[in-house]
């Protein structure tokens, strides 16, 4: 599943159009998506369900394990690969595309960057073949946009274990996983840089899913509060070294921030592709709708929109595609994957809502497909860091 054909970093004309294997890789998505997982879309907003044969199923196509090494069970490609599946499945399941994006990115490919070789090969297999679902646990009740330095769930050491002691929320996959990556102060003393980074299974005893969120979009990808109460977990489970844990989450939020805004293209591309086919069959006054200037001048700007949101997005990839294990949280790649997932977010939202309006009345009921588009919206401009702290990121760069 190579996708640049070369073995260092993307090519400068793959930052901006794909090349054919990288096309072939969205298409493929794209199709499944729309084949396999468009139709879950009612269920899973209604319910708040997870369908339990979708890990497994994005796992027979190959979507798992994008950049873990072969030898445990991964495919050995590369981050835009992983990024480019992520838009095609957010084309048609939004929902589904924010939990591979969780168990993917930020706890699969975490572990395989960050653990030893003895958890990797207790761990990884399972994440890669869709046998577990993983997450990722670090905001808390009062440590959001501050999650590190407010930060107050501990690990104490004691003998060969450590115990945990604390809550997490808004934890996507957080009812279903059965792998968690969680953060927590090692030295409370030593505030953001006393903290370490921990696998929790499932069934672990003090670990526990607190309650299921009820949320207003994304709805089919489901979200918790989780304990952890006197968690005895084993040390060999540390994922990187004591109070590193920063380095581990830091790096992990550069690449969150750069394929979490693929969920805003792909999403946006859906958008104007409804709104596209409603300006073609709707009547009104006798003609189609598309025939009004009006909605002709919002078409063109959701096309112009979403066209420039992915020339950023493609070549933000590219910058992250080689990025070392312990690097990020500074520099150009803390820089431009902040200004990724900002424009994005932003030109999602913009574009969804267009094309809500060009649908009118029909875009406002609550079953229709664009309007839950709408209504996962908005969560892109506050997951992954808000566009608040995404402009203080960029700021604090260009200042620097």
């Amino acid at each position: 599943m190579d996708t640049t054909g070369t073995s260092g970093r993307n090519r400068a004309a793959s930052a901006f159009e794909l090349s054919a294997d990288q096309q072939e890789i969205l298409d493929l998505a794209s199709r499944f998506g729309r084949d396999e997982l468009l139709a879950l879309q009612p269920r899973m907003d209604d319910e708040e369900w997870w369908p339990p044969e979708a890990m497994p199923a994005l796992a027979k196509m190959g979507f798992l394990g994008v950049t873990v090494p072969e030898e445990l069970g991964g495919s050995g490609s590369d981050f835009f690969t992983s990024a480019l599946i992520t838009q095609g499945l957010a084309r048609y399941n939004p929902a589904i595309a924010l939990s591979y994006v969780a168990h993917e990115n930020l706890c699969l490919n975490n572990i395989a960057r960050n653990a030893s070789a003895e958890v990797k090969r207790r761990v990884v297999p399972g994440l890669c073949d869709g046998t577990k679902i993983g997450a990722l646990a670090l905001t808390e009740p009062g440590a959001g946009s501050d999650a590190l330095g407010s930060m107050a769930t501990t690990a104490r050491l004691d003998g060969d274990s450590y115990v945990l002691n604390g809550r997490k929320l808004f934890i996507t996959n957080g009812p279903v996983a059965d792998i968690v990556l969680v953060y927590a102060k090692t030295d409370r003393a030593r505030g953001a840089k006393g903290i370490s980074a921990f696998i929790v299974e499932k069934g672990t005893p003090g670990f526990a899913v607190a309650q299921k969120l009820d949320k207003m979009g994304f709805r089919g990808s489901t979200t918790a509060e989780l304990t952890f109460d006197d968690c005895r977990v084993p040390a060999a489970n540390m994922v990187g070294a004591e109070h590193r844990g920063v380095a581990v989450v830091m790096s992990g939020l550069d690449l969150e921030r750069a394929i979490v805004a693929m969920i805003n293209v792909g999403m946006a591309e859906r958008a104007l592709e409804l709104a596209i086919d409603y300006a073609k069959t709707r009547e009104q006054f006798g003609r189609k709708i598309g025939e009004f200037q009006l909605v002709q001048g919002k078409l063109a700007e959701m096309y112009v929109t979403v066209e420039a949101m992915k020339a950023l997005c493609y070549r933000t990839l590219a910058e992250a595609n080689d990025l070392e294990e312990g690097a990020g949280g500074r520099g150009e790649i803390h820089k431009i994957t902040a200004a990724a997932i900002m424009f994005a977010a932003e030109g999602c939202s913009k574009v969804v809502a267009d094309a809500v309006q060009i649908f009118g009345g029909a875009g406002y009921m609550r079953e229709t497909e664009v309007n839950r588009l709408y209504r996962a919206s908005k969560l892109l401009e506050i997951g992954a860091g808000t566009t608040e702290i995404r402009k203080l990121i960029i700021a604090g760069e260009l200042l620097r």
